[in-house]
């Protein structure tokens, strides 16, 4: 019988809740800004968030995703975040 492998643990990096990989989003710092990254694949410092609205709203708003991805986040950033949720 084949095992079935252990799936990756992520803390949204707002409400501190641990859940499996793909149920969170990753949030991407890459050289030309912050985006929402679907893939899970791009290169460039990740943060996670869950799916909860005010975990985005305070994310936008505030600067705990600013600090997990070590970044300022401009108007531009925060603004493709409420898109993105909206």
């Amino acid at each position: 019988m084949a095992q079935q492998r252990p799936q990756p643990v992520r803390t949204c990096v707002v409400c501190r809740e641990k859940s499996s990989k793909r149920a969170l989003t990753r949030i991407v710092r890459t050289e030309t800004g912050v985006y929402v990254d679907l893939t899970g694949k791009v290169n460039g410092r990740g943060a996670y968030l869950c799916a909860a609205p005010a975990c985005w709203q305070r994310a936008a708003q505030s600067d705990v995703l600013a600090r997990a991805l070590r970044t300022t986040l401009t108007d531009a950033d925060r603004e493709r975040l409420r898109l993105h949720r909206s």
